[in-house]
């Protein structure tokens, strides 16, 4: 039983925050980590779990449900951005031949993300990747 008063919620007691800091996913609870290297790599694993924890419980047609018109951005399109923007980073750090792109010419990734289960699924793949 909680000292709290019933009307609050975890938004009145944690406002600044989305998600209980008792059971936030994202927190290991460990030291942090070691090296360039590592803290990049942490900082992006938060990142699109940040971004999976928005989309949780979302359908395909909420996903790709556009923010405001005539913006065409979107949480799907987010999804997309981001795995399109680690590709870049990617080709721009490693030796050899570049990746193709994954969704073509400039904002395909948003203007393509459409409420289907497929795309939605093939996004989080690509994410993923």
């Amino acid at each position: 039983m909680s000292d709290e008063p019933e009307r609050w919620t975890q938004a009145t007691v944690h406002p600044d925050m989305w998600a209980d800091p008792d059971d936030d996913p994202r927190d290991s609870g460990g030291p942090g980590p070691e090296g360039e290297r590592a803290t990049l790599l942490d900082f992006l694993a938060h990142y699109r779990a940040t971004l999976r924890m928005k989309c949780e419980g979302l359908d395909a047609e909420q996903l790709a449900r556009r923010s405001v018109p005539p913006s065409s951005m979107s949480l799907l399109g987010l999804v997309r951005h981001l795995a399109e923007v680690e590709r870049d980073w990617h080709n721009w750090i490693r030796a050899g031949d570049p990746l193709p792109k994954l969704y073509g010419v400039r904002d395909a990734d948003f203007d393509g993300a459409v409420g289907e289960p497929g795309a939605v699924e093939a996004a989080f793949a690509d994410l993923a990747r």
